[in-house]
């Protein structure tokens, strides 16, 4: 486990360079899943939990580490609906989306170092139901990378948590539909979620799977006069994708003429500190932690309205 914690000690290095560190770990069976190491802040062994009554059935219960009352989750539980069998197993602490978690699994593998253009979306087919953000290959075996910022989202969803007080308190702009804005975000839930935030402002959209298919939808635009780019208001990225990651993304926008005056707003559920050096070391113009929809919707709006003075 020291081994483990020295590695995420050290994972910013990895950061603006497309690179990224994955934790393996196991849930019922032999099938490895990952979890990026940014968004880990320590792997512990499972300490002993206390029920809540009303509690969403994949929370296991609540643990006091580290100063803090945090929920322990079902991992097997919430995406494949088997709870883990057996005792003991691990928990992996994480801080996403500004709240801390933990994340229970019967076992941690180890951390493998990864390049984002290995780490390729899931297939096609699969379904919208599935909660595999990206897939990679490790010694030979596919690793299925989760999306938690799903399995959050279903959480909080279900305990009366949701953002829809905050969307009807959005403002729509008649000044709004003639900007796009590019969304770059691998979840789904994500996507739908900054979507909704933009429809409510009114604002149009080009949406974006990872940040190579970005980058992509923008250099076409620059070799099309009609495309949106001349309306384009700012690009809204997330960092963590499969094949290229936010920042390697606003790096190259930054290298390319045609576009590197571009707006890039780094959205993302990686809430550490260690953030805002590495934006301004990509050259992004502002960094927004996931997800608060005022908060995305007041960037946005400033925006235009710095646009039509």
């Amino acid at each position: 486990m020291s081994n483990i914690m020295h590695s995420v000690d050290q994972r910013t290095q990895l950061a603006g360079r497309n690179l990224m560190e994955l934790l393996l770990f196991r849930l019922n069976g032999s099938q490895r899943f990952g979890i990026n190491v940014f968004k880990v802040r320590e792997v512990i062994n499972t300490p002993k939990l206390v029920k809540m009554p009303k509690a969403h059935p994949v929370v296991r219960g609540i643990a006091h580490i580290r100063g803090k009352t945090i929920s322990v989750i079902d991992l097997s539980l919430a995406t494949t609906g088997v709870p883990l069998r057996g005792e003991g197993g691990s928990v992996i602490i994480t801080e996403y989306n500004r709240s801390v978690q933990g994340f229970l699994v019967s076992g941690v593998d180890r951390i493998v170092n990864m390049n984002w253009k290995d780490v390729l979306p899931p297939p096609s087919g699969a379904s919208g139901s599935s909660y595999v953000t990206a897939v990679a290959k490790v010694d030979g075996e596919m690793v299925q990378i989760i999306d938690v910022e799903k399995v959050l989202f279903e959480v909080n969803r279900a305990g009366g948590v949701t953002d829809a007080k905050a969307e009807e308190a959005i403002e729509t702009r008649d000044d709004a539909a003639k900007h796009h804005v590019l969304v770059v975000d691998d979840s789904v839930v994500a996507r739908n979620q900054i979507k909704r935030t933009l429809d409510k402002i009114g604002v149009e959209m080009t949406l974006a799977k990872d940040g190579e298919e970005g980058l992509q939808i923008l250099k076409q635009w620059s070799e099309q006069p009609e495309s949106p780019l001349a309306r384009l208001l700012l690009v809204i990225s997330d960092i963590e994708m499969p094949r290229m990651d936010g920042y390697t993304l606003t790096s190259n926008i930054r290298q390319d003429e045609r576009l590197q005056r571009i707006y890039v707003l780094l959205h993302t559920s990686l809430s550490g500190v260690f953030n805002q050096d590495l934006v301004q070391r990509v050259g992004a113009n502002d960094f927004l932690a996931k997800f608060h929809p005022t908060e995305l919707a007041d960037r946005v709006v400033a925006l235009i309205e710095k646009k039509s003075r």
